[in-house]
């Protein structure tokens, strides 16, 4: 008797596009998995570290990416060649979402913001605690949780991270 194979759960993968990238990768239980910031350091290395990057995810479903133009768009033919959902967002969209107005006056008070609240995430959901967290990587956590809210992944916000 043949067993069928077990379906990989489902995940979403957030990218902060840039040849610095932030990554995060959340569970269909809108809970963030992990989360890293790489350097491709180079355009060419960034268009060969998509495939692996995306080959890593196991049962990837859906990418967000925020950014456009050449470190964006590797990100995007990859999803495209794969049969992924993908979604742009823009950085304003995602903030507008997740912080306060006065949180999101300035650029350098949204990173401010998003790192604390990217630690919050991080601790609601369970994710290794990081030694250190680069802004890449924790505005990549929260367009993560801003795409499983839009998938509706999570119907809300869970109380603990409301913003206020």
């Amino acid at each position: 008797m043949n067993r069928p194979t077990p379906t990989p759960p489902t995940r979403l993968l957030a990218i902060d596009a840039g040849l610095r990238a932030g990554l995060a990768v959340y569970t269909a239980d809108g809970r963030l998995e992990r989360y890293r910031s790489t350097n491709f350091g180079a355009p060419s290395r960034l268009k060969k570290g998509v495939y692996g990057v995306m080959s890593a995810v196991e049962g990837l479903r859906r990418v967000v990416v925020e950014g456009g133009g050449p470190v964006a768009d590797p990100w995007a033919r990859e999803a495209h060649r794969r049969g992924l959902s993908l979604q742009r967002v823009q950085a304003g969209v995602w903030r507008k979402a997740l912080l306060l107005p006065r949180d999101r006056r300035t650029g350098r008070d949204a990173k401010e913001q998003a790192d604390e609240i990217a630690r919050e995430v991080i601790a609601w959901s369970g994710a290794p605690r990081p030694t250190s967290l680069r802004h890449d990587a924790a505005e990549a956590i929260l367009i993560g949780l801003w795409g499983v809210l839009d998938a509706g992944w999570l119907p809300e916000l869970p109380e603990s991270l409301q913003p206020g």
